[in-house]
């Protein structure tokens, strides 16, 4: 059964409806049309998750599973992803509209790659043993320090990249022994349906993975006061993010934050320029600028500037816009029609603000699609640093060109936001652009690339744009807590 006849929530290895019967319907953004209807869950289903979550984790069966038992189901589960990865992609490219080209050569391919990272290190656990001599009697002893699951973690994921920022988050919680409620964001459920039904596939036990679908708002205040619930695992906006972190205080949840971005791109005058513009094009318009990492900055030395600008604006104009399902589609619509108004808002506060318009600024309609669909123009906008289009972060296909007169003038525009995701530097001078990039004050900075990705490596921000980090080995630590046992004295053992 396909995804698109499911639907329902998945509580304590079920699928069930919501327990008020109510239904709400997926929009596919190509069409504008209802892909199917989800179930709508409420306060009371985010609790029953939360509730199969906790005797899942208290039982302690799944924590304690041998680390080779859970290292064979997280093959499993990688192994049915790589099976189905055309259905994993097709989800997306529906519910989103990211371009199936993107969804099944990086999303569909990551996403396996995470279960298999991470089931690696289920059975890898890290501890130690260590010989000390306290005071007062300085007596030999031994000391262990174990890891230990934090309990149940609540993932909420949004609608920009539905499978990966969910794994991202479920992959380490569940080699590390969790238990775990995931909502995804209200627009884009479907892929979470599906992974829910691998897990099922794969005969993951009773209560590790529980799905709640329906309204963010509710759910995720729900989750997020819940005493029941140890962790919060988030990736959104700041604005959310910092409600989150304010309401989680009462229970003194741990909590990691993967927010908001404004990235600064940096084009030096030395660069290659076509590879450089290669690079800016795709780290802003790559997902249509859905992408917290996104290069909505483009830092570009000023005696460049008019040859960025006219191979940047060709390039942009030369994009394929239309129906995601069409693998020759680079840009696909926006997620919704509120995305799609966003986008609107701030090319036109860009335009009050003064800032020169140089491509797009405007929707566009396929003529294959008879003018469905939340399509917009790949934008270039020739602006300053002050404007509310660099300094706010739009989630859209929106490109802010800054100049700028040196290197320290680079770093310093760069630095000046409040953001720090990610950035950008494009030189052939290494050195310099290993010293601009030790400057930049973001979590990932990519030379002479942008938006790559792998597992192995962590992923997260300085700043407003959250703490904690996504993927690699460090990311084990804020999915469990320490325990250090002493033993006896040595000689009291003899």
């Amino acid at each position: 059964m396909s995804p698109v006849e499911y639907c329902q929530l998945y509580i304590d290895g079920e699928w069930r409806e919501a327990a008020s019967g109510d239904r709400m319907e997926t929009i596919d953004p190509t069409t504008e049309a209802a892909i199917t209807t989800i179930a709508k869950g409420s306060e009371d289903d985010a609790a029953a998750a939360v509730e199969a979550a906790r005797r899942c984790a208290d039982s302690k069966d799944w924590a304690r599973m041998p680390a080779t038992e859970r290292h064979g189901l997280m093959m499993t589960i990688a192994d049915i992803i790589e099976r189905h990865a055309d259905e994993f992609a097709r989800c997306e490219t529906l519910d989103m509209g990211k371009p199936i080209q993107f969804a099944r050569s990086i999303d569909a391919v990551l996403l396996a790659e995470l279960f298999r990272f991470y089931g690696a290190l289920a059975a890898d656990p890290e501890g130690a043993a260590r010989s000390v001599a306290p005071p007062p009697d300085h007596a030999l002893r031994q000391v262990m320090t174990v890891r230990e699951p934090v309990g149940v973690v609540a993932a909420i994921t949004p609608f920009n990249f539905p499978l990966l920022l969910a794994a991202s988050k479920i992959a380490p919680a569940m080699a590390t022994g969790n238990a775990i409620v995931h909502k995804p964001a209200s627009a884009t459920p479907l892929s979470a349906v599906r992974l829910a039904m691998a897990f099922e596939e794969a005969g993951l036990p009773r209560g590790v993975y529980n799905l709640v679908t329906g309204p963010g708002a509710e759910l995720g205040n729900a989750l997020v006061e819940h005493e029941g619930v140890d962790k919060i695992a988030f990736t959104g906006s700041t604005g959310v993010g910092k409600g989150i972190i304010a309401k989680s205080a009462d229970t003194v949840k741990k909590v990691t934050m993967e927010l908001g971005g404004k990235s600064a791109h940096i084009v030096f005058a030395d660069a290659d320029m076509e590879s450089a513009v290669q690079n800016a094009v795709f780290g802003i318009f790559y997902n249509k600028g859905e992408i917290c990492t996104a290069g909505s900055r483009l830092l570009v030395e000023r005696r460049a500037l008019d040859e960025v600008l006219s191979a940047l604006t060709a390039a942009a104009e030369a994009l394929v816009i239309g129906d995601p399902l069409d693998p020759e589609t680079f840009l696909g619509p926006l997620a919704s029609e509120s995305q799609l108004k966003k986008v609107e808002s701030y090319v036109k506060s860009g335009l009050d603000a003064g800032a020169d318009l140089r491509c797009g600024g405007e929707r566009t309609e396929p003529a294959s699609l008879d003018g469905k669909g939340w399509f917009y123009k790949p934008t270039i906008f020739l602006g300053t640093n002050d404007m509310a289009i660099a300094r706010e972060e739009i989630f859209g296909p929106v490109l802010t060109v800054i100049p700028f007169d040196d290197e320290a003038d680079a770093i310093r525009i760069a630095n000046d936001t409040e953001f720090g995701l990610a950035s950008g530097v494009q030189t052939s001078d290494m050195a310099k652009a290993l010293r601009v990039a030790n400057a930049l004050e973001a979590g990932v900075c990519w030379i002479n690339s942008y938006n790559y990705f792998d597992v192995s490596v962590p992923f997260g921000g300085y700043k407003r744009s959250g703490f904690g980090r996504e993927c690699g080995r460090a990311t084990l630590e804020a999915y469990t807590q320490m325990k250090s046992i002493w033993l006896p004295a040595i000689e009291e053992t003899r």
